[in-house]
């Protein structure tokens, strides 16, 4: 490509960006002025001579993807996309960090308009532009006709120190370099400062080197704060890399221009008036005026601009002739970017009896996933190195690999992570985020730990991810309490915006997967390794209630409530009981966020009637007092024996249930039963 050469309107598009992301934190009183005036030249350079998007179509799916990983440097994006003529204005610049703005103090994805995906803890974002450039080669891979190149955006990323120390951004590098995703390019702003100091007291390694082992293309580009034509020069190599992705190390002074430029003091902190003014005179800014930028830098933005709205037109016409030549395809390619589910496609959803064989969830999650692969091929996924324990690669998959490799091709749609949990969810993240895919990982439920960072931000960003979680208690028995996860059910479950499914049996696991696929959000599923009976009530419609009444006595004394493996514990209790002569209603409670929406009247169908309610999980706890009166799970850490010695040794097991509900009883026989879902203002 002929990159256009850089005049004086660069210089000065370059100072204003630096003058305004000042003006902008100083005014908020609050922010990072230093990284965005280091980046500015990086970010000018991308924005006007590479990056091919459209600020008035900003969700234009061929679109280049920009992802500002030091999400803390935020300002310099709002000034860039005010400047590319988003829907950003300059009285949003001025609300900068401030209650119910499109601003807020890191980017958030589908808040603000230009915002690929929420960054700001440090590493998600490129790990996240990982995830972007995979989709970009799966969908190219699997739509692209010859002469029809429909899909063939890049992924330009702006990472920082930080984001190169923390591990997920390794573990995602890594696997990038893998998957030789040519399509992603990342500069680095080596400013070598942070904010304790100097990167020298904790990071000194040879960054591209590190790079360079993980199959990248690197190179150096020694002044960052001026040459412009370096910048261009370099970003040009990386593209035509296209069998390697390729970092960019990018010398640069942090809070270029001021009195404290190349210390921590520009960080985290307003330069200051005084230090603003003196910034404006050397750029030759009027020191008396904020937030201003000369009509000769709109107009020169607006040409760029101009640029991307008619390479969306010409892509429109592209895909309009795709659409004659091959219409079948083209349908389906549009009905994925639009995020819709094909029609019956629950069709396909297996059946079970209850007369049918005890299955582990994690197995008829198997089944579901087998049953729905060839009718959902926007369902992309795989695990973090247990394919084999948490049955997620259906029959004739194909591996995502790179093409030519003899594993697979970027058509395929099975993602093998390795040991990667955190860089796995944040790569998910990343797909999700790019459209026209609903991604899945793969790991035991101890490990979403591990991946918690990126999880929260799933939930943040509202991306419809699917987290399959295996071995999701005591269950797994022998491998003893560093596997056992009781505390992961209670942290997902306080998760905002993250449904929690626990299925009982083969219907509520197939239940679950339509109401996480329908949500589009991000869910997990919490699968046991152990065999469950398939129970006579169990409905894949009711699981989207969130809790359901499995079965009922009538005239019942007493709720007993379970998820998971524990509702055909609360089926043999209530037998139990009823042999001597107490009389119970059994409720299955797959996903307790979905029944918190539940009307109250529901609710109290449910739970409701002044009638004790006791639960059973394998797990603590905590949380179940806003829907039980007595509780029962493991309130410490688990223990390493098989499975049916934990489960007696915790007291969940049918006799020990039974005797705990008879003291539950006693008591509210001598007291007034609490009403659980009394509504309080």
């Amino acid at each position: 490509m002929t990159v256009a050469p850089f005049t004086d309107i660069d210089r000065k598009a370059v100072n204003t960006i630096r003058a305004l992301a000042a003006d902008t934190v100083q005014k908020a009183n609050s922010g990072h002025p230093g990284a965005p005036m280091g980046c500015a030249p990086m970010t000018h350079v991308l924005f006007s001579r590479f990056i091919r998007a459209n600020p008035k179509s900003s969700h234009w799916l061929n679109r280049d993807r920009f992802v500002l990983s030091n999400g803390h440097s935020c300002a310099l994006q709002y000034v860039m996309l005010h400047l590319m003529g988003y829907k950003l204005s300059m009285d949003d610049l001025k609300a900068f960090r401030q209650f119910g703005s499109v601003t807020p103090g890191h980017p958030e994805v589908h808040h603000t308009d230009g915002i690929e995906v929420t960054t700001g803890p440090l590493g998600q974002g490129i790990s996240n532009a990982v995830g972007l450039a995979a989709a970009e080669r799966h969908l190219a891979a699997v739509f692209n006709k010859p002469n029809f190149p429909i899909v063939n955006n890049k992924v330009f990323c702006i990472a920082g120190d930080g984001c190169l120390q923390e591990g997920v951004a390794s573990e995602a590098a890594s696997l990038a370099g893998h998957l030789e995703l040519g399509n992603l390019i990342v500069l680095y702003d080596d400013n070598k400062i942070q904010i304790d100091g100097s990167t020298e007291f904790a990071f000194t390694e040879d960054v591209n080197k590190r790079f360079e082992s993980y199959g990248w293309h690197t190179q150096v580009v020694a002044d960052g704060d001026s040459d412009l034509d370096g910048l261009a020069k370099a970003v040009e190599a990386a593209i035509a890399v296209t069998n390697k992705p390729s970092i960019i190390r990018v010398r640069t002074t942090i809070g270029f221009g001021s009195k404290l430029q190349g210390t921590e003091k520009v960080h985290g902190s307003p330069l200051g008036a005084v230090d603003i003014a003196e910034v404006k005179k050397k750029f030759g800014f009027d020191p008396e005026q904020s937030f201003n930028v000369d009509q000769d830098v709109y107009d020169f933005y607006s040409k760029v601009a101009e640029g991307g709205s008619a390479a969306e037109k010409e892509w429109n016409a592209l895909v309009d002739k795709y659409a004659a030549s091959f219409p079948a395809e083209a349908a389906e390619f549009k009905r994925r970017i639009k995020g819709e589910l094909p029609q019956g496609w629950k069709n396909a959803l297996p059946k079970y009896d209850p007369s049918g064989p005890a299955l582990a969830t994690r197995k008829t999650s198997e089944n579901v996933i087998n049953a729905i692969a060839s009718v959902l091929p926007e369902f992309v996924g795989g695990s973090a190195d247990l394919t084999h324990s948490n049955y997620t690669i259906w029959k004739g998959a194909k591996e995502f690999q790179p093409d030519g490799s003899k594993l697979g091709g970027y058509d395929g749609r099975y993602f093998r992570f390795g040991v990667r949990e955190h860089g796995m969810a944040a790569i998910c993240n990343g797909l999700a985020a790019y459209g026209g895919l609903i991604p899945f990982g793969a790991t035991f439920l101890n490990f979403i730990m591990y991946a918690a960072g990126a999880v929260r931000l799933s939930a943040l960003s509202n991306l419809h991810v699917l987290y399959v979680m295996t071995h999701d208690s005591i269950g797994l028995g022998e491998d003893g309490p560093t596997h056992q996860p009781v505390e992961a059910l209670p942290y997902c479950r306080a998760t905002p915006n993250l449904l929690t499914f626990r299925p009982a049996d083969g219907t509520e696991t197939a239940g679950a997967y339509v109401a996480a696929l329908e949500n589009k959000g991000p869910s997990v599923f919490a699968l046991s390794r152990q065999n469950l009976p398939q129970l006579a009530g169990s409905s894949i419609e009711n699981v989207a209630h969130g809790a359901y009444v499995l079965s009922e006595d009538k005239g019942a004394q007493v709720v007993l409530v379970g998820t998971g493996s524990e509702v055909s514990l609360m089926v043999d209790t209530a037998k139990l009981l009823a042999a001597e002569g107490i009389k119970s209603r059994v409720v299955s409670a797959p996903c307790l966020e979905l029944f918190a929406k539940q009307p109250l009247e529901y609710q109290k169908s449910v739970l409701g009637g002044r009638l004790p309610v006791v639960s059973a999980e394998a797990a603590s706890t905590f949380g179940w007092q806003k829907w039980a009166h007595a509780s029962y799970g493991v309130d410490t850490f688990g223990a390493s024996a098989p499975a049916p010695t934990v489960y007696k040794h915790f007291g969940l097991v049918p006799d020990a249930m039974r005797d705990r509900v008879k003291k539950v009883l006693a008591f509210y026989s001598q007291h007034p039963v609490p009403e659980l879902l009394e509504k309080t203002f």
